[in-house]
């Protein structure tokens, strides 16, 4: 099954303004954040038969991007009371 990007400010466009404070005030986020994304565009590559792998390798890399984005999720969640206080 193939589908589409899965970048972060689509996936959780509510959260805009967090991402962007995290991206400039968090180096840990933001090294997570463009791995996600790396990775994002390699599971795209795969589904769309770019770059051939195995069903189980595609499944280990989808894998892999949902644990990224549950705790790039968990991080965006926690910054709301940082941004409020400023």
């Amino acid at each position: 099954m193939q589908s589409e990007h899965h970048d972060l400010i689509h996936e959780f466009p509510e959260y805009r303004k967090e991402i962007h404070y995290l991206k400039m005030n968090n180096e840990h986020f933001k090294t997570l954040f463009d791995a996600y994304h790396k990775l994002d565009r390699e599971v795209y590559r795969v589904e769309y038969n770019i770059e051939p792998r195995s069903d189980t390798a595609l499944e280990e890399l989808k894998k892999r991007r949902l644990a990224m984005k549950d705790e790039l999720y968990r991080m965006i969640k926690e910054s709301g009371s940082q941004i409020s206080a400023q």
